[in-house]
């Protein structure tokens, strides 16, 4: 009883003192940029067009973070730490109408985001948003 007694304390301790991987938040550049640009950017690209918001390149932050959605203004199109209450989030899962949204999900006319995909904006947003 006590051999197991110490093995089991020797596992718990090696547990304990192993370092938890953690993975980094996903990148703007490297991550974010490449999606908005292959999946939104077809229909958001100078500003101009629907919701009156450029999803290209660099642009694109300042059109999304902190900015209120054109069609819930309550609602910001990204808020920084809370992908739950992003504007962005909702329209690409497809909640928005329950938030006082309209339109259609996005992306208009195409599949929608893969759940990684949408994962990866929802770590974006949970990291702070930021370029």
């Amino acid at each position: 009883m006590r051999v197991i007694a110490l093995a089991a304390a020797a596992l718990i301790a090696a547990a304990c003192s192993a370092k938890a991987e953690v993975t980094p938040a996903p990148s703007y550049q490297a991550d974010i940029v490449p999606l908005l640009e292959s999946q939104c950017a077809t229909c958001h690209l100078t500003g101009e067009e629907a919701g009156n918001m450029s999803l290209v390149g660099d642009a694109a932050i300042g059109f999304l973070v902190s900015q209120p959605s054109q069609e819930a203004p309550a609602i910001m199109r990204v808020a920084p730490g809370e992908p739950d209450k992003s504007y962005l989030v909702m329209k690409l899962e497809g909640t928005h109408i329950a938030q006082g949204g309209s339109g259609a999900q996005m992306p208009f006319g195409g599949a929608p985001l893969s759940a990684t995909q949408i994962t990866m904006i929802r770590q974006w947003i949970a990291a702070g948003a930021a370029q």
